[in-house]
């Protein structure tokens, strides 16, 4: 049987924390007590807060120069579910996997859903993959896919969506995520119009085969593959083709596929008062990369991010459910390490967004107090909710220093073990 951490080495390792624990979680209560805050209201929502695991994240990511693969790396889908039940054991807040096709392409569709079953996961949306080149794979995607000239490309690329949603619907998924890396590297290599016209008669066509209880969900970036123009390259230009694709298709928001300084949270605002907020991709960025642990370099950021999403549930009711889901490239860290932490992180930034204060806000914004305005938002933003975060974990059966509690468990050392890897050779590339 594969290795497993025990529920009872968890519980071992939280009660070495809990009386600490327990100090600091009532020293904050009686803080936020002052300013009008139940914390156990808080915790509650720490609990429910949810936030999918890539199936792709629990392996070692690569740069477009190499990839440096790491002892015990999953090397099937069914082995990337034991490490994703190995975050959600810990976290308590990653219950769901989305899956990537056809990297994760199984042998056995129902098996693999009995397996996630048994581990207590579900899935997430589908990620189709038409970027890369697979073996045997009649035509090639080098210069585009769902917006190639030839319209052979486009067709198979269409297939593979179809296919994509079929193996979603057996798995119990409610969603398609469609990213492309079409585009231009160079000035006239396509014509920049007509790309976004095939791109949308070939969405149409994967649109119109969606289910009616299902999402599909397209992912703008700014750059990268295409160094030129990307034809999905912005969130207006993804607001205008979800809105003439229908009802059902939403916009995602990667917080790295964007230029520097660019103010993601008024993107937000946009997309979701137009209604078309899909979701988000979590992670963080320096330059032009999108794949560094979520709130490593801009934790201010997320937060104003989760500043708008709360505003927005408040405003829309319980239909307001934006998907969520990491997405980040491990290159030296643990892979399994780093999805926790990014977890962990982007539950703080939705719990401090939690604890504004909606009415003194809005009453610094209607008298055009800017300094207080935001002198608001940042007091929620430097208080330490990290008591609440443990105690949510603890309430959960997760560990209240999951990071920790992982690292003593020995698993990295066990999976290593169990999985030799199969091959040995560094290539370049995400995993």
């Amino acid at each position: 049987m594969p290795y497993q951490i025990a529920a009872d080495f968890i519980a071992a390792a939280n009660h070495r924390h809990s009386r600490d624990l327990q100090r600091d979680y009532e020293a904050l209560g009686e803080r936020l007590a002052r300013q009008d805050i139940a914390i156990d209201r808080l915790t509650a929502r720490a609990q429910t807060f949810a936030v999918a695991i890539p199936s792709w994240g629990v392996g070692t990511g690569g740069t477009r120069f190499a990839r440096f693969p790491g002892p015990g790396e999953p090397r099937n889908v069914y082995e990337k579910l034991e490490d994703c039940h190995t975050v959600q054991q810990l976290c308590r807040a990653t219950p769901t996997v989305s899956l990537h096709f056809p990297w994760d392409r199984p042998g056995d569709v129902q098996a693999l859903r009995e397996q996630a079953s048994a581990y207590g996961l579900g899935f997430d949306a589908v990620n189709s993959n038409t970027f890369q080149d697979q073996p045997g794979q009649a035509r090639s995607y080098k210069f585009g896919s769902l917006t190639h000239g030839d319209a052979e490309v486009r067709a198979q690329a269409i297939a593979h969506n179809l296919d994509c949603i079929e193996l979603g619907r057996k798995l119990g998924a409610k969603a398609l995520s469609v990213w492309i890396g079409d585009g231009a590297n160079f000035p006239g290599q396509h014509n920049l119009r007509a790309a976004l016209e095939r791109y949308l008669r070939s969405t149409s066509e994967i649109y119109a085969a969606v289910p009616e209880d299902w999402l599909m969900y397209i992912e703008h970036k700014l750059f990268e593959p295409a160094f030129y123009a990307t034809v999905l390259n912005d969130w207006g230009t993804s607001l205008a083709c979800a809105t003439q694709l229908g009802p059902k298709a939403k916009c995602l928001v990667d917080l790295g596929h964007h230029a520097p300084n660019t103010n993601i949270e008024m993107i937000v605002a946009r997309l979701v008062q137009f209604g078309k907020l899909g979701g988000f991709h979590f992670n963080d960025s320096k330059y032009g990369d999108d794949d560094l642990d979520s709130a490593s370099i801009h934790p201010f950021q997320l937060f104003l991010v989760f500043n708008e999403l709360v505003d927005a549930a408040q405003r829309e009711g319980d239909g307001f459910k934006p998907a969520y889901m990491l997405d980040q490239s491990h290159n030296v860290t643990d892979p399994i390490e780093s999805l926790m932490s990014s977890a962990i992180e982007v539950q703080r930034a939705y719990i401090q967004a939690c604890s504004v204060n909606r009415k003194v806000l809005a009453d610094y914004q209607d008298g055009n107090d800017a300094l207080m305005a935001a002198k608001t938002l940042k007091k929620a933003f430097t208080t330490d909710v990290q008591p609440i975060l443990d105690m949510a974990r603890q309430r959960n059966g997760g560990a209240v220093d999951p990071i920790g509690c992982y690292r003593a468990s020995a698993y990295r050392k066990q999976k290593a073990e169990e999985r030799p890897p199969l091959k040995t050779v560094s290539g370049s590339g995400i995993v």
